[in-house]
């Protein structure tokens, strides 16, 4: 099977993440991938190629147009029996291009978009956000299958985007245990040594970019807080700056704390970091999945995080402590409760590490990815190729 997945970029945002684990997995499941990413950004070209990928730039001169022509002409050089589309901008562009090449494509759906959360987001004007939705709902017409991330997120953007339900595949995203590795003591003990922390700090760490979806100014409340009653408590924020790095900044200095020793900017160690914590802390004000807690899942890090729908429906009930979205003091508690019970923590975390195993490796997402691209090529009627068939472009 030929795949052409048209997204974004190739950097280290939890949707590229989320591909770079199922490259491999797919590659050693007969899928010859084909990346096409929109933007030129920093990113992880080498570990791409060496997991299968092959690699193509849509960036260039002329906007969306021009990078719309340049989908066409790969599709055309690679002929691939399906087009997959990722994030907003690249399912506007992968979209038309399938159609115009009259390729069968599907989407993943990634976010709980469009909803009265984005609308209170006063970095974005409601003319904006309906104006996306609209065009979002109108490329959707040409695809012929939806993968959602979530449950939640398929019950939420089927009506938003006019989808019918049985026409949406729920397909967790998965990392892959071998590269992430395990929380083991040693490692811990490294990781905080290189960090300059002591053995009585306690660690909150956040890892997210610096927008306001992700609530990190919520958690910068929180810490103060927790910082109040726990004075040895540090707080770690892992991420890209982004439209709230002002205010987080402006948040930490006005409750004493130098904003240069809290946000750690782009890390290449976040593996490493969950090891080094005593509370993963996820304060989202909305979210598709969380790319992060699966990977607070199976590093074993104890979980404080917002109380939604799609959180619990990842992590379960009892393991990891909820606070209300938006409520710093809640959250504070939270982290507070989780520091003053190890014990407990323990339990918690091994239950979501036995959740991790049985429900998000990257495996086991492979096979359910390929299996939803089986079932695509069936519904639309297309045979898929046969081993030893000669295309134009089948030479890598």
């Amino acid at each position: 099977m030929r795949v052409v997945y048209v997204i974004d970029g190739i950097g280290r945002a939890g949707a590229e993440q989320s591909l770079l684990a199922l490259a491999a997995p797919l590659r050693d499941r007969g899928v010859d991938l084909h990346i096409a990413y929109a933007f030129e950004r920093a990113g992880q070209h080498d570990r791409f190629l060496a997991a299968g990928a092959t690699l193509t730039s849509l960036d260039g001169r002329g906007g969306r147009t021009a990078r719309v022509a340049r989908a066409r002409r790969l599709i055309r050089d690679v002929r691939p029996d399906l087009v997959h589309t990722t994030l907003f901008e690249s399912d506007l562009i992968g979209r038309a291009a399938g159609a115009l090449t009259r390729t069968p494509v599907v989407s993943s759906l990634v976010n709980a978009m469009y909803g009265p959360e984005q609308l209170a987001n006063p970095e974005l004007r409601r003319s904006r956000v309906r104006l996306a939705q609209t065009l979002d709902t109108a490329s959707a017409r040409v695809v012929r299958r939806f993968h959602a991330i979530s449950h939640n997120v398929a019950d939420t953007m089927a009506p938003r985007l006019h989808i019918r339900p049985d026409r949406i595949d729920v397909i967790y995203r998965g990392r892959d245990p071998g590269t992430i590795g395990t929380r083991e003591h040693t490692r811990r003990r490294r990781v905080r040594a290189e960090l300059g922390l002591r053995d009585d700090e306690a660690v909150v760490l956040g890892v997210a970019r610096h927008e306001y979806q992700k609530g990190l100014d919520v958690l910068c409340r929180a810490y103060l807080q927790v910082r109040a009653r726990q004075p040895s408590a540090r707080l770690l924020i892992a991420g890209r700056h982004g439209s709230s790095t002002s205010e987080l900044e402006a948040v930490l200095a006005g409750g004493g704390v130098d904003p240069a020793t809290v946000l750690l900017g782009r890390r290449d160690d976040v593996p490493d970091l969950y090891c080094a914590a005593d509370v993963f802390a996820f304060p989202t004000r909305w979210e598709g999945l969380g790319s992060t807690l699966i990977e607070a899942m199976a590093l074993e890090a104890p979980i404080v995080v917002s109380d939604l729908p799609v959180t619990r429906e990842l992590i379960g009930d009892t393991n990891a402590c909820y606070a209300p979205v938006d409520d710093a003091t809640a959250f504070a508690g939270a982290i507070l409760a989780v520091l003053a019970d190890p014990e407990g923590a323990r339990v918690r975390t091994k239950a979501s590490y036995a959740r991790f195993l049985a429900c998000f490796t990257s495996e086991r997402v492979a096979d359910q990815t390929l299996a939803f691209y089986e079932r695509a090529l069936r519904r639309t009627g297309v045979t898929r190729r046969r081993a030893g068939d000669e295309r134009p472009g089948a030479d890598r």
